[in-house]
């Protein structure tokens, strides 16, 4: 993967909400890798 390829917030929130709620070994690991590529969040001051 290139440095500058990142999983888009849209994408990232929904395989967010998979890996919470999914019992199926295939989608958390899709899921998990998709939230590996996203972008870090912000802090919050």
């Amino acid at each position: 993967m290139a440095k500058n390829e990142h999983t888009s917030p849209k994408v990232a929130k929904k395989a967010s909400k998979l890996l919470r709620k999914s019992k199926s070994k295939p989608v958390k690991s899709v899921s998990a890798s998709a939230l590996t590529q996203a972008k870090d969040r912000k802090k919050k001051k």
